[in-house]
């Protein structure tokens, strides 16, 4: 079983309320072989919200007390990032998902570029809050540009 991205399948979960469906996890979904969660709505977070960004370090930073999650209007909404990605990290047990597919760039789900926390559109190598928990935990996680590498 493979846990996956809402927005990546179809869901309009999204900051801005939009999604970035992805044709071969919409085709997971439809075969059973996938189950769709968004950790920001998990944490509380609703749609639309503010975007976010991590500030001061990656998603391994923000578990460890070292980085902050904040909104661009200068929330902090750390809290809200950690609960939705220890719920996600539950259910990857409760399902026994072996691969995570999460969007890249995201402060929760990126997995391997994020957003600098600057909200400057620069991106930099690191993990999102979920991506770095599941995979402190030993889950893998992919991004949606690597779906194909487990699917062949």
């Amino acid at each position: 079983m493979i846990l996956v991205s809402s927005c990546l399948a179809g869901m309009k979960v999204r900051y801005n309320g939009t999604d970035c469906l992805h044709e071969s996890i919409q085709k997971l979904l439809d075969e059973d072989k996938a189950v769709a969660v968004c950790p920001e709505l998990l944490g509380g977070f609703t749609t639309p919200r503010e975007p976010a960004e991590i500030v001061g370090g990656d998603g391994y930073d923000v578990l460890e007390g070292n980085a902050r999650v904040m909104d661009r209007s200068g929330v902090d909404v750390t809290e809200l990032y950690l609960r939705g990605a220890h719920i996600t990290l539950d259910k990857a047990r409760e399902m026994g998902a072996t691969v995570v597919v999460l969007k890249e760039n995201s402060p929760s789900c990126g997995s391997a570029m994020i957003y600098n926390g600057e909200f400057s559109g620069e991106k930099i190598t690191g993990d999102g809050v979920t991506s770095a928990l599941l995979r402190k935990h030993g889950i893998t996680v992919i991004s949606e540009d690597h779906l194909a590498d487990i699917l062949d």
